[in-house]
């Protein structure tokens, strides 16, 4: 019984360079979890260091890296991995038209192909414990796509998709499957994204050129946060919910914004949300 509850309380972070990732890892780890954050760049591995974590380097676009971060979990938590939170992803701006192959593919390989794939290989083990937690962090945009962003969007959609069916697929073994659905979270998020801009979209010819121009403007500006936004730790604690709940929700959405979004969408027609994104897609657009 000891063990059980000592693995219960062992989860790998992925994403944890900041926001959201950051904030649980610290979260959790001051109500007694054992903490395995990832991070992808050296800096950011270090400055988890200099808080006290023994973080693990993950890629998660590549494979070989999603099998050593699993081999040096299981070192760090010999008895058993108790949850997996997958909150690495980025947001991808620009027109359908203007995103490239290669970037709809990169955007598809961190917030989908690699999540898929760190949680399968974790699967066995906790399956053969008859315990875990798997929680996937996922967006309001998983549920209605905005222009603009449409690709985020499409991963975000995925997302939720593979969750439900991974829910369902592991009824009957003790593991529990939720999504965390946020609106806007005060995060690098939106400086990520803006970035991206400066670096593809808008290096290119587009009729959209000054919408991109704008965008990156009122990111660097720190305008670009909208009323009802909230801190990270506000996912934070839906995380702990999903982790420590005998019977956690399947999903759970985060801010004002996103649980008015998701109520209107069960009863609005597609048809009316067509036109309200048309609208502020040629109002943002001018």
């Amino acid at each position: 019984m000891k063990a059980a509850l000592v693995r219960a309380r062992t989860v790998l972070i992925t994403g944890c360079s900041s926001g959201i990732g950051a904030t649980t890892a610290i979260h959790l780890r001051d109500r007694g979890w054992r903490v395995a954050p990832t991070a992808r760049k050296p800096e950011d591995l270090e400055r988890l260091r200099s808080d006290g974590f023994d973080p693990i380097s993950l890629d998660v676009q590549s494979p070989e890296a999603v099998e050593r971060a699993i081999e040096t979990a299981t070192r760090m938590f010999p008895e058993g991995i108790g949850a997996l939170v997958n909150n690495a992803g980025f947001g991808q701006p620009g027109a359908i038209e203007d995103i490239t192959r290669d970037e709809l593919r990169r955007q598809f390989e961190v917030n989908v192909i690699g999540v898929h794939d760190l949680t399968r290989h974790l699967l066995p083990a906790m399956i053969g414990q008859g315990y875990g937690r798997i929680v996937n962090i996922g967006s309001i945009l998983g549920l209605y796509a905005l222009p603009f962003i449409g690709a985020y969007s499409a991963s975000k959609f995925a997302l939720e998709a593979l969750t439900d069916a991974l829910r369902a697929e592991m009824s009957g073994t003790g593991l529990g499957v939720s999504l965390i659905g946020p609106g806007p979270i005060r995060s690098s998020f939106r400086d990520n994204a803006a970035s991206l801009t400066d670096g593809s979209v808008a290096g290119r010819v587009s009729r959209f050129d000054a919408l991109y121009e704008r965008g990156t403007r009122t990111v660097k500006e720190g305008k670009a946060y909208s009323r009802g936004t909230l801190a990270p730790l506000a996912v934070a604690k839906k995380i702990e919910h999903a982790l420590t709940s005998r019977r956690p929700r399947g999903r759970y959405s985060v801010t004002t914004q996103a649980l008015i979004c998701e109520q209107a969408l069960r009863v609005m027609p597609r048809s009316v949300m067509q036109a309200i994104l048309a609208y502020k897609a040629q109002r943002e657009a001018g």
